[in-house]
């Protein structure tokens, strides 16, 4: 046993330089769920394992240069999500840390080679730990002040080296366990991302980049409804914004297809006094007391309370408006998300990651990527499997 490991520790290295970090990844696109329980525990047979590549759990914090967590629910579920792997082999865990509203230390963690230490030991200290498969980072954004956060303009350069850094330390990692460890980055899909950033380089440093392709349009931001996560660019749009036109700024700056994982929502923001007009697309608008729903409450609830369903053909996304109300939905569906599942293998892409795991609560969005990609047809509540 002994033998055997020492002799997969040395060729795990040489084999993944040669092939590149993705050398690893199992036939199929990825399928990466964002998993945030904020407070709560996670149950057995909560998460249907099997209909999952990896697994981002949200989030870890960054305190005093290294990275921590903070939730008394960290621990524990951090390793009800390992013990999944008895269910399929194959899954992936990782910790994502920082987050909207948890970036505000990445500027300081990156700034000097000392300080890039500092985080990277602990981040291989807490991976150890916790006996994850990688870290995601989930900075918003290098050289932006996101959620007022502190901010530099070395910020895209210090982004590049935190990331070819922790490559080389996890090369380091993967010699001493013998298996590889992940590296992936949540990317903001705005051109003002890619100003910051050079992604040509950070694509060198990670195995997939994962283009948050939602939030478009939100309420509060423009005072206009309209598409938060479109596949295409509808021409009435006064953005003439997109996931399609993402990609491929991506690819533009650099990262190869197949390493852009496309981000999808599992929920939509909700418009207040708006218009009928276009039953309510790309009309003036304002947020409601709760701009936040989850598909599961939109399945459930809204579809059923005077809301009607409306297809954007351009856009190839869905949108409610209920007449009375005067309030306007923007969200993923199943017939959206195949579409999505189908742009990915056209472009070939290298998979879907999709925010957040709660948010599905019948697994219908689940479902329809698990038959997109690998022709199944079953039920998320079947134990997870």
């Amino acid at each position: 046993m002994l033998l055997t490991a020492a002799l997969i520790a040395f060729a795990l290295p040489a084999a993944a330089s040669r092939r590149g970090h993705n050398a690893h990844r199992r036939p199929g696109p990825e399928v990466i769920a964002y998993v945030f329980p904020r407070d709560h525990v996670i149950q057995p047979g909560e998460i249907a394992a099997r209909k999952l590549t990896r697994i981002n759990y949200a989030f870890a914090n960054i305190q005093d240069g290294k990275i921590v967590i903070v939730n008394p629910s960290d621990a524990p579920n951090l390793a009800a999500l390992v013990a999944l792997k008895k269910e399929n082999p194959s899954l992936q865990v990782l910790i994502s840390v920082g987050g909207w509203l948890w970036s505000g230390n990445f500027s300081d963690a990156a700034l000097t080679p000392e300080s890039r230490s500092r985080f990277i030991d602990s981040v291989v200290a807490l991976v150890g730990r916790y006996n994850l498969d990688g870290l995601d980072i989930d900075w918003e954004y290098p050289g932006q002040i996101g959620a007022g956060n502190r901010f530099r303009p070395e910020d895209g350069r210090d982004y590049t080296l935190l990331l070819a850094e922790l490559r080389k330390r996890f090369r380091g990692e993967e010699r001493k366990l013998g298996r590889p460890l992940l590296l992936s980055v949540a990317a903001g899909a705005s051109d003002d991302f890619l100003e910051h950033t050079n992604m040509r380089q950070v694509a060198r440093s990670v195995d997939t980049v994962n283009l948050m392709a939602y939030d478009y349009y939100e309420p509060g931001d423009g005072g206009i409804t309209g598409n938060h996560a479109p596949l295409y660019a509808d021409p009435a749009d006064p953005k003439h914004i997109s996931a399609d036109e993402s990609v491929r700024h991506l690819e533009h700056a650099g990262v190869p297809a197949h390493k852009i994982v496309l981000g999808v929502p599992f929920y939509g923001h909700i418009w207040g006094k708006v218009a009928p007009t276009n039953h309510g697309l790309f009309q003036a608008g304002s947020p409601v007391p709760n701009v936040y729903a989850r598909y599961s409450d939109i399945e459930g609830s809204l579809l059923h309370e005077g809301f009607m369903r409306y297809w954007d053909a351009s856009a190839s996304a869905p949108y409610l408006y209920n007449a009375q109300k005067e309030q306007f939905v923007s969200y993923e569906d199943p017939e959206s998300l195949a579409l999505k599942c189908a742009y990915v293998q056209r472009m070939h892409l290298g998979g879907i990651m999709f925010w957040e795991y709660g948010a599905d609560a019948s697994g219908a969005l689940l479902d329809t990527i698990d038959r997109a990609f690998y022709g199944r047809n079953r039920k998320s509540g079947e134990g997870g499997q």
